[in-house]
C-alpha cells in the first residue's frame, strides 16, 4: 500500500537542495570528500592537496588555494545554495 505522505518524504530528502550543483562545485565537494577520508582535516593541508590535484576553484577566480579561498569559495557556494532554497516554492506539508 503506497501512503500520501511517501512522495513528500521523498521529496524532503533533497528540500534543501533546490538548485545541481555546477560541475567545478562538485569536482570541488568530491575532492574534499576524498581529502576528508584520507583522515586530513587541517585546511592548510587541504589547500595544499587541492592545489597538487589542481581543482579550479568553482568561483572561476585563478590563483592557488588557501584556508582564506577555501572560506570563501565555500561562503560563496552556500549563498547561492540558500538563494535557491528562498526562491523555490516550499515543500508542501502532509496531512
Amino acid at each position: 500500500m503506497v501512503h500520501a505522505n511517501e512522495d513528500v518524504h521523498a521529496r524532503l530528502a533533497t528540500q534543501a537542495l533546490r538548485r545541481s550543483l555546477s560541475e567545478p562545485e562538485r569536482a570541488l565537494a568530491e575532492a574534499m570528500e576524498t581529502i576528508f577520508a584520507s583522515g586530513e582535516h587541517d585546511f592548510a593541508v587541504v589547500a595544499r592537496l587541492l592545489n597538487d590535484r589542481q581543482v579550479a576553484r568553482p568561483s572561476g577566480q585563478a590563483g592557488a588555494w588557501s584556508v582564506d579561498v577555501i572560506e570563501s569559495e565555500l561562503a560563496s557556494i552556500n549563498h547561492s545554495l540558500d538563494e535557491a532554497y528562498a526562491a523555490a516554492p516550499a515543500i508542501a506539508s502532509y496531512r
